[in-house]
């Protein structure tokens, strides 16, 4: 009989170490995510930039062509 207390406390055991793990990741997770939201406004920002000082360039070409 003793054997079967030995199985459940392993069993519990296994899943406070699973539940343990699971809240780990979790907050990799949203970590992860902070990250990604922060490097898509830095590209969005990077994009604009890119487009504002592309402007000029691009109108001194197009009088280049016609002129």
């Amino acid at each position: 009989m003793w054997w079967l207390y030995l199985c459940v406390g392993l069993a519990t055991a296994g899943l406070l170490v699973l539940g343990a793990l699971a809240v780990r990741v979790f907050l990799a997770v949203e970590e992860l995510a902070r990250q990604v939201a922060a490097s898509t406004d830095a590209f969005a920002e990077a994009g604009e930039r890119l487009q504002r000082s592309a402007r000029p360039v691009a109108e001194r070409a197009g009088q280049i062509s016609r002129g």
